[in-house]
């Protein structure tokens, strides 16, 4: 009943619209795609998607890009994956999703959190789109790496893989309650062999960021990674300053990794 009422809604346009839309499984939909599958004239075609916006029909994500609810979804309309937001913004896939929106993901928590980090090269911005909360973070080429393509209603979705997301852990704390949670959880995943260690340490070796090489290389240490695998990620922080990897610069001196270890390292 509920979607017979919502088509007696609908415009003879509109109706044909959303039956053509729905026959061809749309979830995104462009002003392009309303261009070649219909052929209306730009005034037509813009007062169609402002009524059909009032229905609920087509959400905007951004302009001339929409999430498109068929009449199944009823009168309020359908979400969407939020991590199919990215790629409408980033076609060139200069973009990942990272940060606590992947801790979850791989189980390093149970938190859910709202936010989605979409790490890219080129935006700085806080927006809401289609109800999720989502943080544009601007990061340099350099950190663009470790990455990998999951599969999200047959689009390839680009995120940081669980060893890059390691790293990121110990760099972007504050969600899992700051450094010590952090370091536990990493630890853990270590000693469980839930990672490929190999690739943890070359991800380490390359990450920007001087103290969380650091840290990352007391952390295996402590857990048991051999001297040799280690060999590469302490040679990237040999000619460093001197970092405390906590708030009091009290602690044991670790001339290998020019670090005080304070005893929530050890």
């Amino acid at each position: 009943m509920a979607q017979k009422d919502t088509l007696k809604e609908l415009g003879p346009i509109e109706a044909n619209i959303v039956g053509r839309l729905t026959y061809e499984k749309k979830t995104i939909v462009t002003i392009k795609d309303l261009e070649d599958l219909f052929k209306l004239s730009p005034e037509d075609r813009w007062q169609v998607v402002f009524r059909l916006k009032k229905k609920n029909r087509l959400t905007p994500i951004k302009r001339g890009v929409y999430v498109f609810s068929p009449l199944e979804a009823g009168p309020a309309g359908r979400g969407i994956n939020p991590f199919l937001i990215p790629p409408v913004f980033f076609p060139k896939q200069n973009y990942y999703i990272g940060y606590s929106s992947m801790f979850n993901y791989y189980g390093f928590t149970e938190q859910l959190f709202q936010t989605l980090y979409i790490l890219n090269t080129s935006i700085s911005k806080e927006k809401i789109i289609c109800g999720t909360p989502c943080k544009f973070v601007k990061i340099s080429e350099d950190r663009m790496y470790g990455l990998e393509a999951v599969k999200i209603e047959g689009q390839d979705i680009f995120v940081s893989s669980k060893e890059r997301t390691m790293i990121d852990l110990l760099y972007f704390n504050k969600p899992v309650g700051g450094i010590q949670p952090a370091e536990n959880i990493f630890s853990r995943i270590v000693k469980s062999k839930r990672c490929d260690v190999k690739k943890l340490i070359g991800y380490a070796v390359r990450f920007p960021n001087v103290t969380v090489r650091k840290r990352v290389g007391v952390l295996l240490e402590n857990t048991g990674i051999s001297e040799a695998l280690l060999k590469s990620l302490a040679r990237s922080v040999k000619n460093t300053a001197l970092s405390s990897l906590g708030k009091s610069r009290k602690g044991k001196l670790s001339k290998k990794w020019k670090a005080i270890i304070n005893d929530s390292q050890q």
